[in-house]
């Protein structure tokens, strides 16, 4: 009467290279597609509990835009073990820093869940500054962020 549900083994998982121009990308935006990706929750054949998301490339990640007045305003905290020892940084300040690229690393980071499959799907995110990647071997597909909604990119 019922039809079982399907459930992907590790074994059936097709993973495809997938590299994305964030050039002007808004980053919430951008990074929500990621972690959907990461995820695999855009193939039909998405398990919960299984790492069937695609690899994805992030070039020209410091070119990503945030809206409004985020790259003044916006502050990100860490903390470093010490009593007393929360540090914060601007937006502006991790842009103008040598690793530009943790802001949509961090951002796809915190809309993933935690745990050893988050983590590992984490793994599959490679993230690049320049318009460079090691990663030609892959035949990676490109995939045009900007088209899919208006809103996705920004003038800086």
């Amino acid at each position: 009467m019922f039809g079982n549900t399907y459930s992907a083994k590790a074994a059936e998982i097709d993973k495809k290279w997938v590299v994305i121009d964030a050039a002007g990308l808004v980053v919430g935006r951008l990074a929500s597609l990621i972690a959907l990706r990461l995820r695999g929750k855009h193939k039909a054949s998405f398990t919960p509990h299984v790492d069937d998301g695609d690899n994805i490339i992030v070039i020209n990640a410091e070119k990503v835009v945030l809206t409004g007045r985020k790259r003044e305003q916006k502050v990100y905290y860490h903390h470093t073990g010490y009593p007393g020892g929360i540090k914060e940084r601007s937006a502006k300040m991790i842009f103008e820093g040598k690793f530009p690229e943790r802001i949509v690393e961090k951002a796809v980071e915190r809309m993933l869940p935690r745990g050893p499959l988050g983590r590992k799907q984490l793994g599959n995110l490679r993230v690049y500054k320049g318009p460079d990647h090691p990663h030609a071997a892959q035949n990676p597909t490109v995939l045009d962020v900007a088209a899919l909604n208006r809103k996705n990119s920004r003038s800086a």
